[in-house]
């Protein structure tokens, strides 16, 4: 296997502790003001959020210039740190979709027209069962300390930042709260408004942070499990062509329904890549060249 590969295995092996009760399940050891959560003993990741781009509806020419630019964004990535793409298609949030969408009435004589066209968006946002897409983007690095972790997060950040502009997407850094409202709406399906989390009042009331978001029971079976009164499964992709069209991921996620679908990116050195290649191919070579020998030997006893 590669050395980058079992490094990293290494290092995400812990421990395992039977959790005593729901907030134990959830893998967060501790929160930061900046948005950084601690999720293993020398493990520290950030979640940044970004918008989507018209690559469907771009032109061939503008496909390959989106492509290479994201490919300098995959390889961008260090190599000692894992990085995880999320489409989270979740229920719609009224209360928050009219505060920020909505137009607020004036009280004069084109409040008519207003809620009007209040009515208009609401009908468009809840027509497809009331989903809406958000795509994320998380990086974990294990690090001796939050210091550490906050500087190398800045920097990665910035140059984050800057490859998602190029490509015409908008690249925002996830607040505390934030983060924490994509875990409370994955938990608590139908509750989505009643979140309200400060994490300077929850320090001063010593609360744990994990009873704001954690679901009322957790179960898991040999291949589902349930939340509350809800069933899960994870599916994941075993095996796959070697071909697979630009569409697949659009296509997964075009289902009205709950769903989060993750593509984990782990950067390799370049040395071990071709390495790694060169000896596959060298396998393979070999390979076929005991299957041409003994077709060889099998034609001559044939002959004879």
């Amino acid at each position: 296997m590669i050395k980058t590969l079992t490094n990293l295995f290494k290092q995400d092996k812990e421990k395992f502790v039977v959790p005593k009760g729901v907030q134990d399940v959830i893998p967060i050891k501790a929160i930061y003001d900046d948005g950084i959560f601690q999720v293993g003993k020398d493990k520290f990741s950030k979640s940044f959020k970004f918008t989507d781009i018209n690559y469907a509806v771009a032109s061939r020419e503008d496909k390959e210039a989106m492509f290479l630019e994201y490919s300098e964004l995959l390889n961008s990535f260090d190599s000692g740190a894992t990085t995880k793409i999320t489409i989270n298609n979740r229920r719609l949030n009224r209360l928050d979709f009219e505060k920020t969408i909505l137009l607020p009435l004036k009280g004069d004589e084109l409040d008519v027209y207003r809620e009007e066209y209040n009515k208009m968006l609401l009908e468009k946002a809840t027509g497809a069962n009331a989903i809406v897409q958000d795509k994320y983007i998380t990086i974990s690095i294990n690090k001796k300390n939050i210091e550490e972790a906050r500087n190398y997060f800045a920097r990665v950040g910035a140059d984050l930042i800057a490859h998602f502009g190029r490509l015409g997407s908008k690249c925002t850094e996830l607040e505390t709260d934030e983060r924490l409202r994509v875990f409370h709406d994955f938990y608590r399906v139908g509750e989505e408004s009643s979140f309200h989390f400060d994490i300077k009042d929850t320090r001063k009331k010593g609360h744990d942070f994990k009873d704001y978001i954690c679901p009322d029971s957790m179960e898991f079976e040999s291949d589902y499990f349930k939340i509350g009164n809800r069933y899960g499964r994870v599916l994941f992709l075993r095996e796959y062509a070697s071909y697979i069209k630009d569409s697949m991921v659009a296509e997964l996620t075009d289902l009205n329904r709950n769903l989060m679908m993750s593509i984990d990116v782990v950067p390799i050195p370049t040395d071990e890549a071709v390495r790694e290649a060169e000896s596959r191919l060298l396998q393979l070579f070999c390979y076929r060249s005991l299957r041409y020998g003994a077709a060889e030997k099998r034609n001559e006893r044939v002959s004879r």
